[in-house]
């Protein structure tokens, strides 16, 4: 019989009793009746695709977007293994998007994967912008190619009017190729990260790591439910090059995991990096961009065969500095061992870099399972849709050259609007509108 301490019985017995009104109500977030709404493009390819080793389905690239058709080579392990891509080039316009219609609204995990041409007489990586339903979430910088961890972007986002855009935007540097799409619905409350989130924010996935194992994995591959997407994760052995931490595994089953709205698997808890007698702490540090705000998740389970009891093992956490989370018992909070911790936090970062510091105050040594951390980004509003109509009616009738453009959203991101068209931020509409047009 598991004990569970009067505290967490208490706050289950409420969980318990909200999640029975919410269903009463109808407003449960996943019905997990039914599987959510999944579309996987392999871009470039005429037919289906089925890839090893979960045998998943990849539709054939037909009806979404203009540019070409090309082989790919692939330039990591993590890219799944699929042999053609797309491939935009400047002469069809700065702007390209995929349109993808019919999409249920909610909330969605949205992964691209990248990879190059292959073509002998290619000498350089292609360097450009993306952006998800208008917003800007990622740049494509010289040497990603090379960087298995820069091969993919992926970012949280709601749609709302049943369609869904992801953009590629010319940089001047070679010609967007983009390997596959996958848009995968999760839980409309998932990655909450503090007062209730709002439909206007887009989460870019900056780190994933399960730490002790050193094994990279999919949730596919850890038995994960598709509520909770595909998450990848990159195995971590050691924190940083310069420490001498240890990694340690279990094959006990976690409780606590696969729950709403997350729905984290089992596996990214049963291993974990600890600090050394000689170094107790734990430390962690990772480039960020400067001046924007992060959400940063922390997963831990009480795995170590050497701690059985309450405040045996008690650490304080650090984000730059400043105490994030203060005395944390994971057997104290979970009430027993082998039983997932997740520990949320928002923080403002300034400077180039995110350093997480687990200091013990108590007992052992610290530990830990698994790090996210995302990048808050308001979504960017869009341009009135009866004036979006109008432009692509007018475009047609000019039957502008393929080189303006002239896809996707006229005003956003605002990073790189339809050349030709002027616009102006309609703040009582919430929308932006078409300010006028000007010849190139």
């Amino acid at each position: 019989m598991r004990w569970r301490s009067p505290a967490v019985l208490r706050l289950q017995l409420w969980l318990l009793a909200v999640s029975a009104s919410l269903a009463a109500l109808g407003v449960l977030a996943a019905d997990l009746s039914k599987e959510p709404f999944t579309i996987r493009i392999s871009c470039g390819s005429f037919d289906d695709v089925r890839t090893e080793p979960t045998n998943t389905l990849w539709y054939r690239d037909f009806g979404y977007t203009g540019g070409r058709f090309a082989n790919a080579t692939r330039p990591s392990f993590i890219v799944p293994p699929l042999k053609t891509l797309r491939y935009f080039p400047l002469s069809d316009g700065p702007e390209n998007c995929y349109n993808i219609n019919n999409v249920p609204n909610g909330h969605y995990q949205v992964r691209l994967f990248f990879a190059l041409l292959d073509n002998p007489n290619l000498d350089s990586e292609p360097i450009f912008d993306v952006s998800v339903e208008g917003t800007l979430f990622s740049s494509l910088l010289l040497g990603w190619s090379s960087d298995d961890e820069k091969t993919f972007a992926e970012a949280l986002v709601f749609v709302q009017d049943s369609s869904l855009s992801v953009c590629f935007h010319s940089t001047g540097h070679g010609d967007p190729s983009i390997l596959s799409i996958e848009v995968l619905q999760i839980d409309d409350d998932a990655y909450n990260f503090g007062p209730p989130r709002e439909k206007g924010t887009v989460l870019r996935a900056v780190k994933r790591l399960k730490c002790g194992s050193g094994k990279p994995a999919f949730d596919e591959d850890l038995n994960g439910i598709h509520w909770g997407g595909d998450r990848f994760w990159l195995g971590l052995q050691t924190l940083s090059s310069s420490s001498d931490d240890q990694s340690i595994s279990s094959e006990n089953v976690i409780a606590e995991t696969l729950l709403a709205p997350n729905f984290y698997p089992q596996g990214i808890y049963q291993s974990a990096i600890v600090g050394t007698d000689r170094q107790p702490s734990l430390s962690f540090e990772m480039d960020v961009t400067p001046n924007k705000n992060y959400s940063v998740w922390l997963h831990f389970a009480e795995i170590d065969n050497g701690v059985t009891a309450e405040e045996q093992r008690v650490f304080d956490v650090l984000i730059n500095g400043d105490t994030a989370f203060k005395d944390i018992d994971i057997i104290r909070m979970t009430g027993e061992r082998f039983t997932a911790l997740v520990l949320n936090k928002t923080v403002a970062v300034s400077g180039i870099t995110l350093k997480i510091i687990l200091q013990p105050v108590k007992g052992t040594r610290a530990i830990i399972n698994a790090i996210e951390v995302f990048e808050i980004i308001p979504a960017e509003k869009k341009t009135l849709p009866q004036e979006v109509s109008a432009l692509r009616t007018l475009k047609g009738s000019l039957g502008l050259p393929l080189r303006f453009g002239w896809n996707g959203d006229p005003c956003v991101p605002q990073q790189h609007p339809w050349s030709g068209v002027d616009c102006q931020f309609d703040s009582t509409k919430g929308n932006w509108i078409i300010d006028g047009l000007y010849v190139l």
